[in-house]
């Protein structure tokens, strides 16, 4: 992990969705900052192996349960200093298989968060995600576009939750003065994704890996800016630190075709795999890149690692884990939508 980030000032963190990719860097990264966690997690789209390594550590607490369930404001007892809300499914895998509970979490379950972080005094931070601008008009992407969606599309029910996630977090703010801030996250990728969650990176490395297709979707002239997650993790807690209460893009500088992703996926594994063609996913973003001028104006930050060295490290990650689960478990391979 960076070692970038100054020392937090929390002596106890709630992370929902902790038990996630991004979540479970999330509590790592607090833990060693000296602060308590409590990791919420139905374990819908999160798992155990993700967490394992936390769970004898002193201050960690996985406490597992729906944000959305009526019991758990009182199971999440604090007090916490600040309450970091990532549950929800985030690939594209999950919210698809998942419709109503996507929509659950985004509504429900940031209401329940927010009255918890209400009842303990804490800072609120939102996980929003670059899905809130659709397929942009506007590139690159400024926190004042009001975005590009479908509302009844296939990935509306996670564009459209968070989006309505931040209106709420907003009425929170300007109603009842509470100390809540959003962070807009584009394609975060690194160790502890699943393989076939339908997003570029992972798909693509497992993929290649196994020997299978890269199944590039379309033409693969679509844009992705990728941000390795130690740099997300810091952009995070910064914004959460900061009590800025304005929405905050966090995510790469680097711009690359879909295309390119595969193609160097394949050179850095050292594959004989080839790049297969296939139909694109309806409502699929052309570029997506964000503009991180807040960020770095209001934070310091910008991104440190190289989207190359990230795969690296997302490379060296998988191929220990598909070579410890080989005999077992058969590849797939999957269409990235994200």
């Amino acid at each position: 992990m960076t070692d970038a980030t100054p020392r937090l000032p929390w002596h106890r963190a709630l992370v929902t969705g902790g038990a996630g990719f991004l979540g479970s860097h999330l509590c790592e990264r607090l833990l060693d900052s000296g602060a308590e966690v409590d990791c919420a997690d139905n374990l819908v789209s999160g798992s155990h192996d993700n967490i394992a390594h936390l769970l004898e550590r002193p201050g960690f607490r996985l406490v597992e349960c729906d944000v959305c369930g009526d019991d758990a404001p009182g199971r999440l007892t604090g007090p916490y200093d600040v309450v970091l809300h990532f549950a929800c499914p985030a690939s594209p895998a999950d919210y698809l298989r998942l419709p109503l509970e996507t929509l659950d979490v985004g509504s429900l379950g940031t209401r329940a968060m927010l009255a918890v972080a209400e009842r303990d005094g804490a800072r609120f931070l939102l996980a929003s995600t670059s899905e809130v601008y659709g397929d942009p008009l506007v590139h690159p992407q400024r926190e004042d576009y009001w975005g590009n969606v479908n509302p009844v599309g296939p990935r509306s029910v996670y564009d459209e939750a968070k989006r309505f996630a931040e209106a709420l977090v907003t009425a929170h703010v300007s109603a009842r003065d509470a100390d809540a801030g959003i962070v807009r996250l584009f394609n975060t990728y690194g160790p502890r994704m699943r393989a076939h969650d339908g997003r570029a990176v992972p798909t693509f490395v497992s993929q290649a890996l196994a020997g299978e297709p890269l199944t590039v979707a379309g033409d693969g002239s679509q844009t992705r800016s990728l941000c390795y997650v130690d740099d997300t993790v810091e952009g995070v807690l910064l914004v959460a630190a900061s009590h800025s209460v304005r929405p905050v893009n966090i995510g790469g500088s680097d711009e690359v075709t879909v295309r390119d992703i595969a193609r160097r996926v394949v050179e850095l594994t050292g594959s004989s795999s080839r790049i297969e063609f296939v139909d694109r996913p309806v409502d699929d973003p052309q570029r997506r890149r964000p503009d991180t001028t807040l960020a770095r104006e209001l934070l310091g930050w910008s991104p440190r690692v190289p989207w190359e060295e990230g795969v690296k490290h997302t490379i060296a990650y998988f191929a220990a884990k598909q070579s410890a689960r080989a005999a077992h478990e058969p590849g797939r391979g999957r269409t990235p939508q994200a």
